[in-house]
């Protein structure tokens, strides 16, 4: 693994609970428009690669699928099995799947290769295990980001808080462009034929309490970020957020938060 695989690892460790409450529900916007570029439907042969809390799993079985799902945290896991008992789950990390070559219809990962390493291994690796033919649908957060995804993120520069030293970042050679045409290449580069790549926008509605407990409770690099600046630091981040929630606060109580994904397609 990478320093920034290890550095995963230790991030997400036993965050299953508090991701499935908060980061879970922002990203489940994009499973519908994943499923559909997979052409998941009755009788797919599917994967689901780093399966998190169940949403892709439990959707697929939705549509008559036949899923299996993987992840690295043991955790998440469990809350696929729960959330989707028709599946079948194990543990597995990128870029090396327990799988056959050629084993399934479609292949998706829902927000994963912004969490791993060396993402070009893991696409061909998810090439690997889909048959000739068959389809694998990614996503990635979108940079620059739209203006609901940075929200936390300015309170804590406003707070003048600063990354720990532990954090790794992707090594340059093995880093892409998070855009359409970034991600497009990276598709293409791993052996992906007809690959097309498009931005997905949603508006993410939840209050202020629930955005901010995610990285609260250490989710994401915003989270470590918090999490790493002490009580005085939270606390100092916590005022700057709620004086920045008004861009965003609806009449209704809620946050609009305006969000942006790439979500890409390619055929092994």
């Amino acid at each position: 693994m990478t320093a920034f695989d290890v550095m995963e690892r230790r991030m997400w460790g036993g965050q299953a609970d508090a991701y499935a409450r908060t980061a879970a529900r922002l990203c489940v916007h994009t499973v519908p428009a994943l499923l559909d570029a997979a052409g998941v439907a009755t009788g797919t042969r599917l994967l689901d690669v780093g399966c998190g809390s169940g949403n892709v799993s439990a959707a697929a079985l939705g549509r008559g699928a036949a899923v299996r799902a993987v992840d690295a945290e043991p955790g998440m896991v469990e809350a696929t099995r729960r959330a989707a008992p028709g599946a079948e789950v194990r543990s597995g990390v990128l870029p090396q799947l327990p799988y056959a070559d050629g084993e399934f219809d479609a292949v998706v990962a829902n927000f994963v290769l912004n969490h791993v390493g060396r993402p070009l291994e893991a696409l061909v690796e998810m090439r690997r295990v889909t048959r000739p033919g068959g389809t694998i649908a990614v996503t990635i957060w979108q940079l620059p980001g739209a203006p609901g995804q940075a929200l936390v993120g300015r309170a804590a520069q406003a707070a003048g808080l600063t990354r720990p030293d532990w954090p790794a970042t992707v090594d340059e050679e093995h880093n892409f462009a998070r855009t359409p045409d970034g991600l497009a290449a990276l598709l293409t580069s791993a052996g992906l034929g007809n690959v097309r790549s498009t931005t997905h926008t949603w508006d993410h509605r939840a209050t202020p309490d629930d955005w901010w407990a995610g990285p609260a409770a250490g989710i994401g690099s915003t989270g470590t970020l918090l999490t790493g600046a002490g009580p005085e630091g939270v606390a100092a981040a916590k005022r700057e957020y709620d004086a920045l929630c008004g861009e965003f606060l609806a009449d209704d109580g809620l946050l609009t938060l305006p969000h942006a994904a790439v979500l890409a397609t390619g055929t092994a």
